[in-house]
């Protein structure tokens, strides 16, 4: 049996304006990806390529993973910034990596309404995994709940991050500031590979 599973998280952040607009900063999506992602899990693949590593997640106490997914991230000229996930790996039950997808779809736009600059965005996820036995009496209902508990979780992480990080960076980058220590804006700028 198949489990089919979506969600979806929208974003909308009034951003300060500084003397270099925002789009400027969202040319360079790199910066983007290290405001949002713990350093820990990210390692950067070159180019516009990135292998994100979610915290170990607990299906149920009965089964614990790490979903790891290879992002596409890349800006146009008006500072949109695009991801699209190419291949996931579930590392720690290789039963459901043989048997599920991941799909990861996201825009971030920088808009101007009534003289102010915002952050819109959405991030969209979708899951299809086929059940391991062992969750075949599980009633649907319940890993349903569950499994959409667990993907609201990480996008909400991801918007947390944006709100805070993302709108810091942005306006040290502006000010030509240094680059706050990891401890104070939770980021790191150097090549980020989890061992």
């Amino acid at each position: 049996m198949k489990l089919y599973l979506a969600a979806a998280e929208t974003v909308a952040i009034a951003v300060e304006a500084e003397t270099i607009p925002i789009n400027h900063y969202l040319r360079q999506p790199q910066r983007l990806v290290h405001a949002i992602a713990d350093s820990s899990l990210m390692e950067c693949l070159g180019g516009d390529r990135y292998r994100l590593k979610m915290h170990p997640l607990n299906l149920l106490d009965i089964y614990h993973f790490q979903p790891t997914v290879v992002l596409r991230v890349w800006a146009d000229g008006k500072g949109n910034v695009y991801l699209n996930s190419e291949s996931c790996e579930i590392r720690g039950i290789d039963y459901i990596n043989d048997r599920f997808s991941l799909r990861v779809r996201g825009i971030l736009s920088p808009i101007i309404r009534d003289g102010m600059t915002y952050l819109e965005g959405q991030a969209n996820v979708e899951v299809s995994v086929e059940l391991p036995p062992l969750l075949l009496f599980t009633p649907l209902s319940l890993l349903e709940t569950t499994g959409k508990g667990l993907m609201r979780g990480v996008l909400s992480r991801i918007k947390q991050r944006l709100l805070s990080h993302l709108i810091a960076d942005y306006h040290h980058w502006a000010r030509g500031e240094e680059i706050p220590s990891d401890a104070a804006l939770g980021v790191n700028y150097g090549l980020l590979i989890d061992p």
